[in-house]
């Protein structure tokens, strides 16, 4: 019986083993596979296009593979809607069994996608929204921000507004979660007087009733927080009203870039905004990305595009740190960590709870040396700025 129990033994010890020495040679994997899961239609659709030929432009910088092995983007529309986000999350996770996820626009979709995502152990690695909930008590080791938290652009607009001496000031964000975090952001920083809050359907286009509500407040100031064609309508129908001749028109990066630019022209110059990124930042890898999105796409990028990029350039770095072993989740999460990339932004690092700390920028729209209407960079306004709520995640 003695012997049997020690024959028994060595066995177990001897599979234990095995299994250890199984774990701890992953694979490699033959190729990437990617989940480009983004807004490509409705009025928000030229922010997920942006993002898409970003991400695509670094894929083509990279020779077509991530770490050495060839990538494989499956390309989904969301059509900005949480309950389809959710079906074509589960197929990308399920049947097509992607190994990273990416590209999702606005916060309630990916505050939908979320949870399958992360209970999948899929790396999600945002190239745009950052909502609030995911950066603090919800916060996920297997969430990374290569963009921004929603708050911060809109902290930076806040308090260039309170250095220029505004005193009354009239918000409009749309009614969703980054709406909030964009107002709750300016206020933060924003220390005057408060004229009108307003939340406006996602789907808005006609801001007759605001615009006539701005004009009866008496304010000298306007912030607004509408992306894509939102922001488009808004500020046609802003300088259309008059209204223009009497409040200065701030936003944060998203109302107020290139995109919008080509929509609006002339009307737009003036305007300040901010962002974590422009397309005139001196460094090597900015210079590269702007040049040849130019040439490709034949037009300036804007920031979801250097997002979309930069979302790239991470995967890439993780896929080569960890030799391509992927099953290997923890050693994906400390590469991904290290974040060991040049970005199109310059400096960049993570923060506990997987956001960046990053430099603000303070950006007019004007006219450049070629006559184009576009950004120019003024100054800084936050030099390594962390977000308010990584305080509230307990990830390890």
């Amino acid at each position: 019986m003695k012997s049997r129990a020690s024959t028994v033994l060595r066995l177990s010890l001897a599979a234990t083993a095995a299994l250890a020495l199984l774990a701890s040679t992953a694979q490699a994997a033959d190729k990437v596979k990617v989940g480009m899961l983004s807004t490509l239609s409705g009025p928000g659709a030229g922010l997920g296009v942006d993002i898409r030929d970003g991400f695509n432009l670094a894929l083509k910088h990279s020779g077509g593979k991530f770490g050495g092995l060839p990538v494989e983007v499956i390309v989904a529309d969301d059509q900005a809607s949480p309950d389809a986000a959710k079906q074509t999350a589960d197929r990308l996770i399920k049947r097509d069994k992607v190994d990273f996820m990416t590209g999702v626009v606005f916060s309630n979709v990916m505050l939908a996608v979320g949870k399958p995502i992360f209970d999948s152990q899929t790396f999600y690695i945002s190239a745009n929204a950052g909502p609030s909930q995911l950066a603090g008590a919800q916060c996920n080791p297997y969430f990374f921000s290569a963009s921004y938290q929603n708050d911060n652009l809109h902290e930076a607009v806040g308090k260039t507004v309170q250095d220029k001496g505004f005193k009354k000031v009239a918000l409009l964000a749309p009614n969703y979660p980054a709406g909030k975090d964009a107002l709750t952001g300016f206020k933060r920083f924003y220390k005057g007087q408060i004229a009108s809050e307003t939340y406006t359907p996602l789907s808005q286009l006609d801001y007759g009733a605001e615009l006539s509500k701005m004009r009866a407040s008496g304010a000298d100031a306007v912030y607004i927080f509408l992306p894509g064609g939102l922001g488009v309508n808004f500020i046609k129908q802003f300088v259309g009203a008059g209204l223009s001749k009497d409040m200065t028109l701030f936003g944060p990066g998203f109302s107020a870039d290139e995109d919008v630019i080509r929509a609006v022209g002339e009307p737009m110059l003036g305007m300040f905004n901010t962002s974590q990124w422009a397309h005139d930042m001196d460094n090597a890898a900015n210079k590269r990305f702007v040049a040849d999105f130019q040439k490709d796409y034949g037009r300036l990028p804007t920031l979801y595009a250097a997002q979309g990029y930069d979302a790239a350039r991470l995967m890439d770095s993780a896929v080569r740190d960890t030799k391509g072993k992927l099953e290997d989740k923890e050693a994906v999460r400390k590469a991904l960590k290290a974040a060991k990339f040049d970005s199109v932004r310059g400096a960049f690092k993570f923060n506990t709870n997987q956001f960046p700390i990053q430099d603000y920028y303070l950006r007019v729209i004007t006219k450049d040396a070629q006559g184009r209407i576009t950004n120019r960079t003024l100054g800084t306004v936050f030099k390594s700025h962390a977000d308010a709520y990584a305080g509230e995640c307990k990830m390890p």
